[in-house]
Parts: C-alpha cells; structure tokens; sequence
C-alpha cells in the first residue's frame, strides 16, 4: 500500500526535473543564439542614397567690410604770419626735401628734414644745429658744396641765393624762420590740417598744420565674437581698394574697441604694406569702407563627395563605401558647406550617403 502511494509522488519528481531540464537547455540555446549570432551590419541596417564623386571646388569665405585708417601725428608747424595765398599738396602726398607745402603772403613754404623745428631767422654769421640742418637741406638740393660746419658764411649764403631763385623767393641770403617746416623724416606722406590751412585763412605763427601719415593705414576688420572665432592669425582677406585694385591682407591679432566690439588686425603678407604703392587711394580723414572677402577655407580643386559619406574608423583612418557596400580608404583634403575634397577613389564613383529622413 505504502509502495503504491509513494510512487505517483516519484513520478511527479521526475516530471519536475525533466521540465526544469527543457528550460534550462531552452535558456542555453536562446543564450548561444543571441551571444555567437554576429549583429546586423549599421551600415546595411541605416537608409542610404549614393552620390557620385566628381571634379569641383571646395571653400568657404564671409563678406565683410574692412576699414582703413590713417593716423595723422603732427610733425610740423607753422611760423610766417599773414594770410594763406595757395595750398600746394593733396592730403597724403608724398614729399621729400625742397617739396612746396603752402605760401604765406604769396612766400612758398617748403619742407625740410631734421629735428630741429625753425625758430629764427638765418643770415650770413649764424651758427648751430639749425644752420647744419639748412645746410644738410641745400646740400641735398645740390645748392650747397661746402663743409657742414653750422656756420652760416659766404658759401652758405651763396646756396641759399641759389635756393630762392630756383622757388621764387627774393634772393637776399636770408632765410625766414617760417621758410622751411622740417620733419623728422624724409620722404614721408604728410596732410595739411585741413581747418588752420585753406586759401584766405588767416595765420599768426605756431599753429602745428603739418600732420605726418607713416607709410601706410591702419586695416582693420570689425567683427563678433563669432566671426572673431572664424579669423585666426593668417587669415586671408581679399581687400577692394576705393579704386578698384585687389589688396590683400592677413589676420595679426584681434583687440577690443571703446565700444565694446572687436577689431580683428590686418597687415599685407610677409610685413608688406597691405595697399602697396596706392594708399593714396586711402582718404586721409575720417574711415573708408573697403569691400572684403574673409577666406574662411582656402578654395581647393578636386574629387568631391558630401562630407556626410565619410566614415572614421576605430583606427583613425576615413572610408567611403560604395554602392556594394565595399570601403575604400581616403583622404581628405579639405572641407567646407558640407562637401570634401578626397584621393583615393576615382571620378564617378557613388558612394553611400545617409539618407536624410522622410
């Protein structure tokens, strides 16, 4: 009796345990599936559309304006008194020794080199600094032959007669201190103040009218902090100068203004000057305006394809794949707007490009 109980109990144990078994090696296959079966390919399981590489040109630029600017410092005044009869130089102009600036009463003024500024009058037994710097200043105009010993004598005077025939002045050997207006350096490009020196003007002596410019403008490009970011040093800006010429400049550095914004500095590559031998094309006063193109990316020619069909491999290296699905190896040139210049494949290719949604 007991024997007959016992053994449905048996029968279930071994039932239980035949199940657990089923589960068990059911859990193992699912496991061995799901670990040994290699994912689906990304590439074959993500939409796509081809594109055909072909020859064009990649590059980026942004329109912008750059400023010119000069930065007149006084280097001369005046001395003669009286009214101003003619203005003989246009604002910026080149000058060297001996070149006429004014008239005073209809009496040329001329400009000279030195450091000396004139502050009297020169005659036969002068002598000093000033009368080397009249001297050095005949002598550059080939009307002084003598010895450059600051004093004022015959030889000197003789020049000097010479000196004002040639300008128009009466030939008395003496220099007025208001004749010459000498500047640091020569040659130089100068401005005449424009408010104190006009025709009719009325002068008493001491007004400082003579401006000196340096050899070339101050460009500069005013900008965002977001454009700012676009500039580095070396950039290139392709400059239209007020006439029409092609200048060209490059990025140095970027500052803040006084109000707030940012100047990005420009100066002409390799240390020259950005507008050459035409910064007279500069106006001298106020800023001029010049239309720029900001060369974000150099243009470049070559195979191109969207950049949205290259691929970084875990090793660094970029793939395109083709139509097949085969990869192919490049390198990439330069990009910009969403296309690359590559090598490594031929013209008329079609690569695969995500396809965009919808």
């Amino acid at each position: 009796m007991n024997d007959v109980k016992r053994q449905p109990r048996a029968l279930l144990q071994i039932a239980a345990i035949g199940t657990s078994v089923l589960v068990a090696g059911a859990m193992i296959g699912w496991a061995s599936a799901t670990v040994l079966t290699p994912p689906r390919d990304v590439l074959d399981s993500t939409a796509f559309t081809t594109a055909e590489a072909v020859m064009g040109e990649v590059g980026s630029s942004i329109d912008l304006n750059t400023v010119a600017e000069w930065t007149p410092v006084p280097v001369g005044a005046n001395l003669a008194a009286g009214t101003v009869t003619t203005v003989d130089i246009d604002p910026g102009a080149d000058v060297t020794a001996g070149t006429r600036l004014y008239s005073v009463n209809l009496r040329p003024i001329v400009v000279g080199h030195g450091a000396i500024p004139a502050f009297r009058g020169l005659s036969n037994g002068a002598s000093g600094q000033d009368v080397v710097q009249l001297q050095n200043f005949l002598a550059t105009l080939g009307h002084y032959r003598g010895v450059v010993d600051g004093r004022f004598g015959g030889g000197t005077a003789s020049a000097v007669r010479a000196w004002q025939k040639a300008v128009g002045l009466p030939e008395d050997g003496v220099v007025q201190a208001g004749d010459i207006i000498y500047v640091p350096t020569l040659p130089t490009r100068v401005a005449l103040d424009t408010e104190t020196i006009t025709r009719g003007a009325a002068l008493s002596g001491g007004e400082a009218v003579v401006q000196g410019l340096g050899e070339s403008p101050a460009f500069f490009v005013p900008v965002t902090d977001a454009q700012a970011s676009l500039m580095p040093a070396g950039t290139r800006v392709e400059i239209t100068s007020p006439e029409g010429s092609a200048w060209e400049g490059r990025v140095v550095d970027r500052v803040s203004d006084d109000n707030g914004g940012i100047r990005v500095l420009l100066d002409g590559p390799d240390d020259t000057r950005i507008c050459g031998d035409e910064c007279a094309q500069v106006p001298v006063t106020g800023q001029a305006f010049l239309t720029s193109r900001i060369i974000i990316v150099e243009s470049v020619t070559g195979l191109t394809v969207p950049s949205a069909a290259l691929l970084s491999k875990a090793d660094g290296s970029i793939v395109v794949i083709d139509g097949e699905g085969v990869e192919f190896a490049v390198t990439v040139i330069t990009s910009a707007r969403g296309l690359s210049i590559i090598e490594g494949v031929d013209a008329g290719m079609r690569v695969r490009v995500p396809a965009a949604e919808g």
